[in-house]
């Protein structure tokens, strides 16, 4: 509880980045040891930037690289449940570094193309230099992207909605429909009922009437600016598209987010 109410005060005195940049350093720190063990060990794969690292995921070399070709294995595990994977176009909305998408060229079959996009251009000029298999390009903070209507077979985006406004919900859903082809398959994660320990009492009664919760005072899209999405609110927001499957985490110490695989009608 006190966790909670402290970082509600931070966030309303606006600390939340200075909070968030001693963090970093932290880690830095800590991890510094394991971290150059790794690069002795691995020195032919290039990580990005640690900043860029931790802002995506964690500061921890070893997790960066093998924890996301196992989500990445994962991820193809889910889509595959519901299409083949042969020959598609996917993208990967919110890539950062090329965290997921990096590895996806070695996993599947050749024949499909990739495409990462992100807002922050520092990680795309860093995915652009180092992951040549892989096309990337910036996007703004709203859409559009730049892709051409019904490009895409398969899209995910992990821990996008997470980071944004209620405009920006729908506004990003409309997006995504757009660029996906009839018949492609979307997936999202978003903070759903196992999360609702980290609410303060009134978010908490908003996500039970199944309103969208937001925290912001911080910059939209920011690891720090963050939204609570209930089912209903999803259902409603998902409308447009057939839901495949809708994987609902349990409340528990280390909240995971819920997973919606739909597909475009």
């Amino acid at each position: 509880m006190q966790t909670k109410i402290f970082s509600n005060l931070f966030r309303k005195l606006y600390l939340l980045y200075l909070i968030d940049y001693l963090r970093y350093y932290y880690f830095r720190l800590a991890k510094q040891k394991s971290n150059r063990k790794f690069l002795t060990e691995n020195p032919g794969i290039m990580l990005p930037p640690d900043y860029l690292m931790y802002e995506s995921f964690q500061l921890d070399y070893r997790k960066y690289y093998q924890d996301s070709a196992d989500t990445a294995n994962w991820l193809m595990g889910l889509f595959e449940k519901h299409t083949t994977l042969k020959n598609k176009s996917i993208l990967d909305w919110g890539c950062g570094p090329g965290r997921i998408i990096r590895h996806l060229p070695g996993i599947l079959q050749p024949g499909c193309s990739y495409y990462g996009t992100d807002v922050n251009s520092e990680s795309i000029q860093w995915c652009q230099k180092n992951l040549p298999a892989i096309q990337f390009s910036v996007n703004m903070l709203h859409p559009p992207l730049t892709y051409k209507e019904e490009t895409f077979d398969l899209i995910y985006g992990i821990s996008i909605f997470t980071h944004l406004s209620k405009s920006m919900h729908s506004s990003w859903i409309k997006e995504l429909f757009r660029v996906l082809r009839p018949g492609g398959i979307l997936l999202i994660t978003t903070q759903g009922k196992s999360f609702r320990k980290k609410l303060l009492h009134s978010e908490s009664e908003s996500f039970n009437k199944g309103k969208l919760v937001v925290r912001g005072q911080v910059r939209e899209g920011h690891r720090t600016f963050s939204a609570f999405q209930p089912e209903k609110y999803m259902r409603s927001l998902l409308k447009e598209f057939e839901v495949l499957e809708f994987i609902e985490r349990e409340e528990s110490p280390r909240p995971q987010q819920d997973i919606w695989i739909v597909r475009k009608k």
